[in-house]
């Protein structure tokens, strides 16, 4: 395998005519959110099953619609796919119960945080094409960003999980597993850095002088409208960053300071070597 990634997709997915039933095992918050999409593009509630042993009011309602929730898995036939969306910790309980929804055409697509293809092969205890995927935050409003890695799929099967995963968003495909533990790093755990920098920036115009209440505002708006530029416009970050730099102004004097010897870059190298390093030692 080489390291490098090996397709993305972002096209809005067609799950209108889906082959066989659809599982989905954990409907927390990102369960939920894959669950919402799925409806939302096109999945008929009836070919959708829900384990799930305390659904939310919201979960529970989709009964209504035809959804099936926490049926006996052994009477589960002609399952396309099982998305596990569970806390890591408790998957080993959790993942012998859905081997009675398992056939030779089926793909599991684990969402589960340092799971690895390897330990989900040996907890399942049995044979059957893999996709480990790791979601972010931003999947609950369908502008998440999911890096997904196969074992043992077909086409068909990649092609599946694809349009399962782009539900909430854009999907990168990798071939190297190992890199997943950096993804977690970037993305995973990127949300976080950015709503961190609005924090920071709010308190930074409070101690400016700022009343609190308007420095917060302004840091939130400015960050939410600089990442949809940046998601709207085909340059890249540093060709904004010097669109909005005037020599010798204002922004100017401050990017020296961050971008100074021990400024952004090298914090935030240190902050994703060690997510890197955390998600590696979780992961075993």
């Amino acid at each position: 395998m080489n390291s490098s990634a090996t397709a993305s997709s972002s096209e809005a997915p067609d799950l209108r005519h889906l082959s066989g039933h659809l599982a989905l095992v954990g409907a927390g918050k990102m369960g939920s959110a894959l669950l919402q999409g799925w409806l939302r593009f096109g999945v008929d509630p009836a070919k959708l099953v829900v384990i799930e042993p305390a659904p939310s009011p919201e979960t529970s309602a989709l009964r209504a619609r035809g959804v099936r929730l926490n049926p006996d898995t052994a009477t589960l036939r002609d399952v396309a796919a099982i998305v596990v969306a569970v806390k890591p910790q408790v998957a080993d309980d959790v993942l012998p119960g859905i081997a009675p929804m398992i056939s030779a055409s089926t793909v599991v697509v684990s969402i589960m945080a340092g799971r690895t293809l390897r330990s989900l092969s040996g907890t399942l205890q049995t044979s059957c094409a893999l996709v480990r995927a790791m979601p972010n935050t931003p999947a609950a409003i369908g502008r998440g960003v999911t890096v997904a890695v196969p074992l043992g799929a077909d086409r068909a099967q990649r092609d599946l999980a694809d349009r399962l995963l782009r539900a909430t968003g854009t999907v990168e495909w990798i071939d190297d597993e190992a890199l997943m533990d950096a993804v977690t790093a970037v993305s995973g755990s990127g949300p976080a850095y950015v709503f961190l920098l609005a924090e920071v920036l709010a308190q930074a115009g409070a101690a400016a002088g700022l009343p609190p209440e308007l420095a917060t505002r302004l840091a939130r708006g400015t960050v939410a409208g600089s990442g949809e530029l940046l998601h709207q416009s085909t340059l890249d970050p540093a060709a904004l960053r010097e669109n909005v730099t005037s020599p010798g102004g204002t922004t100017a004097a401050a990017l020296e300071v961050l971008m100074g010897r021990n400024g952004v870059a090298r914090l935030m190298n240190e902050a994703v070597r060690a997510a890197t390093e955390r998600s590696r030692a979780l992961a075993g």
